[in-house]
């Protein structure tokens, strides 16, 4: 049986969002990257917590789960942002580019329509800051009707915490039964 994926995102989630002074967690280094189809005389300034990339590796190393890049970001999380972190590269979920002027168009996370047919009936854990009540309730049926899934939703402005892969790797070494109970 395939273990479940886990799914990634980065802004909110790696990359803190400013606090309402401006203001990121001392615990994240800046880094000034260029992704894909931007010049280079034109980076995006990012903020990452360097021990991420160990955390993240303890739980990848555990055979728990199977890690997918799942953001915006698309490849360049694999090229830009997992080397500065020290991660291997990691597959993506090819998502879109919308034209959407909310992250919650109908009400949910947008990734969502995306996401739910690319996993089919895989289990699966998926951390990101951006969820709604809606996406909370389509993890709670999804798990009902069999393939256990868990949302993680760490604060936008702090982003991944250790007790967030805590909480991952507890779900993960569950029985699948388990997860779904």
């Amino acid at each position: 049986m395939h273990p479940p994926y886990l799914l990634l995102d980065i802004d909110g989630v790696l990359i803190p969002f400013p606090d309402e002074h401006g203001s990121t967690p001392a615990t994240h280094a800046r880094h000034d990257v260029v992704p894909a189809g931007r010049n280079a005389d034109n980076p995006v300034t990012i903020w990452l917590n360097p021990d991420h990339g160990r955390l993240l590796m303890d739980v990848i190393r555990t055979g728990l789960v199977t890690p997918v890049w799942c953001t915006s970001w698309r490849q360049d999380a694999t090229t830009l942002i997992g080397p500065l972190l020290g991660l291997p590269a990691l597959p993506y979920v090819d998502l879109p580019h919308p034209q959407i002027t909310t992250s919650h168009p109908n009400g949910y996370l947008w990734k969502r329509d995306h996401v739910a047919p690319w996993l089919g009936d895989a289990p699966a854990v998926w951390i990101d800051d951006d969820f709604t009540s809606l996406d909370h309730a389509w993890a709670a049926e999804r798990t009902t009707r069999g393939p256990a899934t868990l949302l993680v939703q760490p604060d936008p402005h702090l982003g991944l915490q250790p007790e967030h892969l805590t909480e991952v790797t507890t779900w993960a070494s569950q029985p699948p039964r388990a997860r779904a109970a």
